[in-house]
């Protein structure tokens, strides 16, 4: 298995829905960095911290 060595930044769309994206790379439109970066794991592991209601936001509101 090969080691990942990307580092990753965790973005957020206009829904509060959140993902991770290579920090390199140019962000697809519809997303926003929310300021954290890391290893594929530090950033799942924030994202499971903060992402806490799954519904989208317009399914909240």
């Amino acid at each position: 298995m090969t080691e990942d060595n990307t580092l990753y930044q965790v973005v957020i769309n206009h829904e509060e829905q959140y993902s991770i994206w290579p920090a390199d790379r140019e962000i697809p439109l519809g997303w926003q960095p929310v300021g954290k970066m890391g290893t594929k794991e530090e950033c799942l592991a924030y994202i499971k911290a903060v992402w806490t209601d799954m519904r989208p936001l317009s399914s909240r509101q």
